[in-house]
């Protein structure tokens, strides 16, 4: 998604060439950005293992309630916080695994083979989305166990799945029974077109996948749907939610409504920043100017979350979007002082 949003913005293909110089010029001015940006990115996966000194701290394996165990994926990233969750849900010896971590992490294999050293084994994958910190370790589960085992995912809108994975495609509100359990696939998308959370019904817990994260904020691909999707977990009033990354949400009401009032402030700071400008704004610039003390290491994905911003923006009349990447203000809309930025 991150190098996508770099081509978009960095090569974009404009339709209106007239008085484009400013707005080229512009492009111009954010390259050292995107540079300095996707080399720390890059660095970041391919060097560094990050310190969780700031984040919750959590065990490899925790028995978070009589039917989910939690099992640390062992992949912490700045993207991934303390690294995937993936939760064994059952009462019996007959679990369901709910997303599976990256491909190739043998620490993580280990880890779950400890968990499910009780004579437990794996029944059915649930996968949540595509990307490969929740699908990539399915091949490497599927060789743990030595079975084939249905997988179950919302198909993909936009591109094919994995053909290495033989998906069990699964609509909204399909049932999921295992031991003891009952797992409701519910489809929530926003951060993915393929989004599916999960409900405990015996426990009301809710498996929020990436839609909602335990520590921070979430990136997203639509805002719209994701606003809907956020708004469907209201509805629901699970007890708990267990998310794909981070600690357990114990207040999920709040939670769920501190994630509303996040992506409506954020709009509004945008607006704020377009409205302030004398000449139309690139969507670093607006990064730069709301996103003021975020690590350089997530800086592409800001930039994500203000590019599908204003695109929502544009669809709502409020914004017109610019060649080479540039936004101005059209309606004018009032604002608040922001506070400490997040994604």
């Amino acid at each position: 998604m991150l190098s996508a949003t770099f081509r978009s913005v960095c090569f974009p293909s404009p339709t209106n060439h007239h008085h484009a110089i400013v707005p080229m010029l512009s492009l111009l001015r954010n390259l050292p950005d995107y540079a300095y940006a996707g080399a720390a990115y890059f660095f970041s996966k391919t060097f560094h293992r990050p310190s969780m000194v700031k984040l919750t701290p959590l065990e490899d394996i925790t028995v978070l309630t009589p039917l989910v165990t939690r099992v640390l994926g062992q992949n912490a990233g700045p993207f991934t916080l303390q690294g995937t969750n993936t939760y064994l849900v059952g009462a019996g010896k007959r679990k369901i695994l709910i997303d599976a971590g990256e491909p190739n992490i043998e620490s993580y294999i280990e880890t779950l083979k400890k968990a499910l050293s009780d004579g437990s084994t794996i029944d059915g994958i649930i996968a949540t989305h595509w990307h490969g910190d929740h699908v990539g370790g399915i091949p490497d589960v599927l060789k743990l166990i030595g079975k084939e085992v249905p997988v179950y995912k919302y198909k993909r809108l936009e591109a094919a799945d994995d053909p290495k994975v033989n998906y069990t495609f699964s609509d909204d509100n399909t049932v999921i029974k295992t031991d003891g359990a009952t797992l409701k696939l519910i489809y929530t998308p926003g951060h993915t077109t393929d989004h599916f959370s999960v409900y405990l019904e015996e426990e009301n817990i809710l498996f929020s996948g990436d839609c909602i994260l335990g520590e921070g904020t979430a990136i997203f691909e639509d805002l719209h749907t994701y606003m809907d999707s956020l708004n469907k977990y209201l509805e629901i009033k699970a007890a708990r939610i267990f998310p794909g990354h981070g600690p357990v949400v114990e207040d999920p009401h709040s939670k769920i409504n501190e994630y509303i009032e996040h992506r409506l402030k954020r709009e509004r700071q945008i607006i704020a920043s377009l409205r302030e400008s004398a000449s139309p704004l690139s969507t670093m610039d607006i990064v730069n100017s709301i996103y003021t003390d975020i690590p350089i290491t997530v800086k592409l994905a800001a930039v994500a979350n203000v590019k599908h911003h204003l695109t929502k923006l544009v669809k709502d009349g409020q914004v017109t979007a610019l060649p080479y990447d540039t936004y101005s203000l059209v309606v004018s809309t009032t604002t608040e002082s922001g506070e400490r930025p997040s994604l």
